[in-house]
């Protein structure tokens, strides 16, 4: 399975911040509007609720012909047929989620890490993130990047490259410039008292 070619918004579910019924019914108004990818993440829910919650919106994202990925969970990833998963440093390596997904799209959190991007790519990444850019409110804690790494990441690998950590509309624009492939957003747009025009303004920074 394949990436999208062009760049665009990457969603990644707010589960921790909204109950179930809540992100159902905001994600289904962000992809109809239209990005590109979008990941579930649910660290704190048991197996079979993460299983039901998953089900659900990829049941939207078929409807809406976007890709439907989900974070850290190979064995759920291949349980519910998802387009693919999304992989930190603690996770299953990528070899072996590759052994169990198949051709499923594989994507490889490098946090500041130029060379782990490298590795990932060499051992079958589809995708790496980098990050965190900005203050992030979902990550407080996690450890900046520099913007002038972007196209030096991008000159060393063949895959693309999603940037992560609290991304804005108006500071995303400068990561855009420097070639990132796709914005990985969370409370960006879904902290938004305006969602739809939020993602508008997001899309808006690749034209």
């Amino acid at each position: 399975m394949d990436m999208p070619k062009s760049g665009g918004i990457y969603l990644i579910s707010d589960s921790k911040n909204l109950a179930i019924d809540d992100l159902l019914d905001k994600t289904e108004k962000i992809l109809d509007v239209g990005i590109s990818l979008f990941q579930f993440r649910d660290k704190n829910s048991k197996y079979e609720i993460k299983k039901s919650t998953a089900l659900k919106l990829q049941t939207l994202c078929k409807k809406y012909n976007t890709l439907f990925i989900i974070n850290d969970d190979v064995v759920l990833a291949k349980e519910i047929s998802a387009d693919g998963v999304h992989l930190g440093r603690d996770d299953m390596d990528i070899e072996m989620a590759r052994k169990i997904l198949g051709d499923k799209i594989i994507g490889f959190s490098c946090y500041n890490n130029l060379k782990d991007a490298i590795t990932a790519e060499i051992m079958g990444a589809d995708y790496i993130a980098l990050g965190s850019f900005f203050n992030s409110p979902t990550k407080p804690e996690a450890r900046k990047i520099a913007i002038d790494l972007l196209p030096i990441a991008k000159s060393k690998l063949n895959i693309p490259v999603v940037a992560i950590g609290g991304i804005t509309p108006e500071n995303g624009k400068q990561l855009v410039d420097n070639k990132v492939d796709f914005l990985a957003i969370i409370s960006g747009i879904y902290a938004s008292t305006d969602i739809i025009n939020s993602v508008k303004a997001y899309k808006n920074l690749f034209y």
